[in-house]
């Protein structure tokens, strides 16, 4: 969080040719011609326009002379919210602007360089939108320090936020035709064959000799329309969870989470449908069969992120699902009203939609007037609000998953703090009062207050508490960047990592907006309260980081783990840079265990199955096409730059005067 000790100014954000003035420091200066720098803001980071010395680069240093006036011009690029700040050394912010929250606005406003201005910032995303300002005849007041936010190595780590945990290597096991794989699951009973969720709408085969040619399923054709998405920014919708049944075997049924387009019905101005189906494989379980599809739930969904999309069966049967809260402007359509001060309800109003929450439904229970039926113990049956509900109080719930029949659930946070939660049924986990176990505001979200509701009030719900996560992390600590983005992961229950034995081994999608995820592993404390965190070592990764951006983090048959990673920051159905890259120990010499021979060394064959020319296996059900009945080609949509999934995941976003990103 940025301090706010040394504010000496406060800058009104205006159009893109007002502008906003410092008072009379600005006009003393004024038979001084200002110098232009032009920027484009978005949570990966601000991106030079110019003068030409700054073009193309993220969070460039602005190099200035002392008392002359200098005007930003700076783009909002992913309808976030975003102000810019000038700190001193000291963190304090000297001048900043108000929060604008349209993509595409602009904001101008002038100031006088001073000797005491070292950064200039994103006050709602500091950790990645993070740049030096170096004064003409100064060192840089960040000397020795990196302008991409990470504040420079930290030899002795007395800076960093976790303390350096196990060092671990990354061997890649599948590549070649993925581009956001964000997804990883196993079929019950089936330890050879692993499916790989690419977020541009098809699921691939792993098998001993890597991927499969042709995908398990193509629904690339039901999904919005990619072709006019933006590339440069986070892009959260897409393919976004599967579940197999637990009888899967005899069944042959799969459960899979996409956001379709908007259909007639969908409310005016929403951008998508949040889609869950089931689909039934063929007899041999091999092909994913597109034309059996049966659509079980379509959710509404107002903004292009905060969409979550896990889906999983829990030890009872029942099948649990992700929704975010809507993402968006808090002050838009599709976000209700609550019991708190705070715009944007979805977490906590559960009666007029079914955003923000977990929810849980029994898809084996087809009685009723809907295509599911709702367990009898939903804590809301028989009460006020949505009986799918099994808990809430989610920003963006991204990955979730069972262990020893506890459910952990990483939710991306806003501007401060990221959190993972072990969920129970009926439980209140605090967006949008809190911020992990801290105070939120939407007003003002890098200056919240100090005290908050640590309950809803007795006749919301009967007072129930606001649960407080089991791991949380800022997103700036001593100036150093953490992460931005939780990515939520599994416990690791098997020997390979000794170091890592019982630890619930998660992540976050960049530590700078820059390609470069990060790994951490949480235990149990001695004491009730937050577990103990330390952050993975990646031999060979830049600072002990992957190089990539995380997307996911899968555990096959056995308990061995995969990181999911992608190159690009959007989603671009033409970039094959998505790996699946698994966790072996730091000194492991041996080779891959069965499956894990990288997708290079992919043949025509399935587990030693022959395919024929087109991929499809010899007597078995054709490849997947997408071409099921009543289903054409998607009507192009309007971009929505974005984030938090690929960027997932997060909406990276924070709120800022009402809004949210």
């Amino acid at each position: 969080m940025v301090p706010n000790t040394s504010r000496r100014g406060f800058l009104t954000g205006v159009a893109a040719l007002g502008l906003t003035g410092v008072g009379e420091r600005v006009g003393a200066q004024s038979s001084q011609a200002a110098g232009t720098i032009r920027l484009g803001g978005e949570i990966p980071g601000w991106r030079g326009r110019d003068p030409a010395t700054i073009q193309g680069e993220t969070n460039p240093t602005l190099a200035l002379e002392p008392g002359r006036v200098y005007r930003i011009v700076w783009e909002n690029v992913d309808g976030t919210p975003h102000n810019v700040a000038l700190l001193g050394a000291d963190g304090g912010a000297i001048e900043r602007t108000s929060f604008v929250t349209e993509r595409g606005a602009t904001q101008t406003f002038d100031f006088v360089a001073t000797e005491t201005m070292a950064e200039y910032v994103c006050e709602a995303h500091p950790g990645s939108m993070r740049g030096d300002i170096r004064i003409a005849g100064e060192e840089s007041a960040n000397d020795g320090g990196a302008g991409d936010g990470s504040a420079g190595d930290d030899t002795d780590g007395s800076d960093r936020f976790m303390p350096p945990g196990p060092t671990v290597r990354t061997e890649t096991v599948a590549d070649g035709p993925l581009s956001a794989p964000l997804g990883f699951e196993v079929a019950p009973d089936d330890r050879d064959r692993r499916f790989v969720v690419d977020q541009i709408g098809k699921i691939h085969v792993h098998g001993s000799n890597g991927l499969a040619k042709e995908p398990f399923l193509d629904i690339t054709d039901r999904l919005i329309d990619f072709s006019s998405a933006r590339t440069d920014s986070i892009e959260e919708r897409g393919l976004l969870g599967l579940a197999f049944h637990p009888d899967f075997r005899e069944n042959r049924r799969y459960y899979v989470r996409y956001s379709a387009p908007p259909a007639p019905n969908t409310p005016e101005g929403y951008t998508h449908i949040e889609r869950l189906s089931e689909f039934t494989a063929g007899e041999n379980g091999r092909r994913g069969r597109p034309d059996a599809e049966r659509v079980l739930l379509d959710i509404p969904s107002p903004h292009y992120t905060h969409n979550a999309g896990s889906v999983a069966f829990g030890p009872n049967g029942y099948l649990y699902m992700g929704m975010g809260d809507g993402g968006g402007s808090k002050l838009e359509a599709g976000h209700a009203e609550d019991w708190y001060a705070n715009n944007g309800g979805n977490g906590q109003n559960v009666t007029e939609n079914l955003l923000g929450s977990i929810l849980r439904i029994d898809v084996d229970d087809r009685g009723g007037s809907e295509p599911y039926g709702i367990p009898d113990d939903n804590p809301l049956v028989g009460r006020p609000g949505r009986d799918e509900h099994y808990a809430w109080g989610f920003r963006n719930p991204w990955r979730m998953s069972f262990s020893s029949g506890e459910l952990f659930v990483a939710d991306v946070g806003a501007s401060n703090y990221e959190e993972v939660n072990v969920v129970e049924k009926g439980g209140n986990y605090g967006w949008n009062v809190r911020e992990g176990s801290h105070c939120y505001s939407t007003g003002s979200p890098t200056d919240p207050p100090t005290a908050c509701p640590e309950r809803t009030p007795p006749d919301v719900r009967g007072g129930e508490p606001l649960v407080d996560p089991i791991v949380e992390y800022p997103h700036v600590y001593e100036g150093n960047s953490v992460g931005l983005a939780v990515i939520g992961g599994h416990v690791y229950d098997t020997d390979t990592i000794p170091d890592l034995d019982g630890a619930y081994v998660f992540g976050d999608y960049s530590l700078n907006g820059e390609p470069r995820g990060s790994l951490f592993a949480a235990t149990p404390s001695a004491e009730d309260g937050q577990w103990s965190l330390e952050e993975l070592r990646v031999a060979g990764g830049p600072d002990g980081s992957l190089d990539a951006y995380l997307l996911g983090i899968g555990q096959d048959a056995a308990g061995e783990l995969y990181a999911l990673t992608t190159d690009v920051l959007g989603v671009d159905p033409a970039t094959t840079t998505g790996r699946v890259q698994k966790l072996v120990p730091e000194t492991s010499a041996t080779e891959s265990t069965a499956g894990d021979t990288p997708a290079a060394e992919s043949a025509g064959t399935e587990n030693g199955t022959a395919t024929n020319g087109s991929g499809a296996e010899n007597g078995s059900d054709t490849a997947s096409d997408a071409r099921g009945p009543g289903f054409g080609a998607v009507a192009a949509l309007g971009a929505v730059g974005s984030v938090a999934a690929a960027a997932i995941a997060r909406s990276l976003a924070g709120d800022g005067d009402g809004g949210d990103g």
